[in-house]
């Protein structure tokens, strides 16, 4: 499956989507998001079930600075649209191919019990 493109009109309706949604922030003249490129597309081809989406921070800077994009390329893993995985950095194969089985891996049941425990605390403060 090739990549999509991601900007500020469709975002929210990408990231909220059910399943595991995968976010590439990069620009054209960075070199390691240049390296992570082809380890990102390989790993879309391999994984048909995972929408893997682009966003070129240059193109598109007010969906980057939103997101809080300080250090590119920046990796962000939704899933069920809940952000479960964001960092800086240009992942090798073996660790992009971790990180998805992590993100497969999670009882969603326990994310949305410790999201609502944590909003509960902090209005209680």
């Amino acid at each position: 499956m090739t990549t999509q493109e991601l900007t500020i009109s469709n975002f929210e309706d990408t990231v909220s989507a059910e399943g595991i949604v995968l976010v590439d922030f990069w620009a054209e003249w960075c070199g390691p998001c240049k390296a992570f490129g082809p380890v990102f597309e390989q790993s879309s081809e391999q994984h048909q079930d995972i929408v893997f989406t682009k966003v070129d921070t240059e193109a598109n800077q007010e969906l980057a600075s939103g997101m809080q994009i300080t250090s590119i390329p920046t990796l962000m893993a939704f899933r069920d649209g809940v952000l479960v995985f964001s960092q800086a950095g240009a992942l090798p194969a073996p660790a992009l191919e971790d990180l998805i089985s992590q993100v497969r891996g999670l009882d969603m049941s326990e994310v949305h019990a410790a999201i609502a425990a944590a909003k509960a605390e902090a209005q209680a403060e």
